[in-house]
């Protein structure tokens, strides 16, 4: 998952850099220029060149700092002014226009200083509201809920808001541990909307219902109550109730992946193709699910159309995961961290390092046992 809170980190350590290494440029700009006027000589006019210095830390830092290196280079240039002649002339227009020019630029620069300080502080806060938001939909689950382990990442096209309109939930419920992934039409607030309704009626239902398609039946009565506007939901439902098994059910989503442990590969096709979430009311009953052999490590890899459908800048191709992801997770049963990893950055790679869909990665596997260690030497007996 994109979390919220690296993003926070990195931008906390940009700052720190700016903040220290900031203040250099500027008052480089003035050292130089203090250097090149008295090289010069006198009566050569170049302390003008100081001007440089408060937009250059309007840009590295804040505002405080900005009107600090105004001040500084407005008082360097005074004190050169003697030995550049200029208080020597009979018209002191010279200087005083010098003077408002530079206090102008200065001024301008402590705004625009101020202003993105504000900005820095507002996206701040959204970050946080996104985080506390992201948290509260998600609900992100431990690398193991009952007897399956899991491994996700999840990101957002929606760099300031972190969510959007996938979804996924896996829960230990007294009827084995269920899981959903689901992709919302559209983005934006909408798209998130709807991504409660439906993960709150799955994470009800999936304790009181018996069936899979019962829970499916209740998300789905859920969206067409809720959901305005004819937005829709492609989702696919999966229950582990048993140890070699998963039984599956689809409404229009990305099929899944079945990952042996040596990297074969099979598409997981269901029996009959159904409509998404949102438009069930157009046929009677429902899907049926269907149930596929998975063994001891085996993985089964969940995704949206973000992943499929990523494409490289070079030629314009969709992002291959039936072909890559074999050799990316064969063997990863007992660790899908690394797995999840290795397939989000072959996914980034293919894309050309950024993506323009939100994107679901979702592992599971049956819990393996560790390897048994080696038996150590009995105790000698004592004599």
């Amino acid at each position: 998952m994109k979390d919220v809170r690296v993003v926070r980190a990195l931008q906390h350590v940009e700052d720190e850099y700016l903040s220290r290494m900031g203040m250099s440029l500027p008052l480089l700009v003035i050292a130089l220029v203090v250097v090149a006027d008295l090289a010069a000589g006198r009566d050569n006019f170049i302390t003008p060149g100081i001007v440089a210095a408060p937009p250059l830390a309007a840009i590295t830092v804040n505002w405080r700092r900005t009107l600090f290196i105004g001040v500084l280079g407005l008082a360097v240039q005074g004190a050169l002014a003697p030995y550049d002649g200029i208080t020597e002339l009979p018209d002191h227009d010279l200087l005083f226009g010098q003077i408002f020019a530079y206090s102008a630029v200065t001024l301008f620069s402590v705004y625009i200083a101020w202003r993105r300080e504000t900005g820095a502080k507002a996206f701040s806060a959204i970050t946080s509201v996104a985080e506390a938001a992201q948290h509260a939909l998600m609900r992100p689950p431990a690398p193991r809920v009952g007897g399956i382990q899991l491994a996700v990442r999840y990101v957002s096209a929606a760099d300031a808001a972190q969510i959007g309109g996938d979804l996924y939930a896996v829960l230990d419920t007294p009827y084995g541990v269920r899981a959903l992934i689901g992709d919302v039409r559209g983005k934006g607030l909408g798209a998130v909307q709807t991504s409660a309704v439906v993960l709150g009626a799955f994470r009800e239902a999936a304790f009181d219902e018996g069936g899979l398609d019962r829970v499916a039946r209740r998300v789905d009565t859920s969206v067409g109550r809720h959901v305005t506007g004819g937005d829709f939901i492609t989702a696919l439902f999966a229950q582990f109730d048993k140890p070699d098994s998963v039984e599956l059910l689809h409404y229009g989503h990305v099929p899944p992946l079945r990952v042996s442990r040596d990297g074969e590969v099979e598409t997981l096709y269901p029996n009959e193709p159904w409509l998404p979430l949102g438009l069930a009311d157009m046929v009677a009953d429902g899907p049926t699910p269907w149930r596929v052999p998975l063994m001891p490590g085996d993985v089964l890899v969940l995704c949206t159309d973000g992943v499929i459908e990523a494409r490289s800048p070079r030629d314009n191709s969709f992002y291959p995961l039936a072909e890559r992801v074999g050799r990316l997770v064969a063997g990863a049963s007992y660790d899908l961290d690394d797995a999840v990893e290795r397939v989000y950055s072959d996914l980034l790679k293919h894309a050309g390092g950024s993506l323009t869909d939100d994107v679901v990665l979702l592992l599971l596997a049956p819990q393996q046992r560790p390897l048994p260690a080696h038996p150590q030497d009995p105790p000698l007996n004592p004599v």
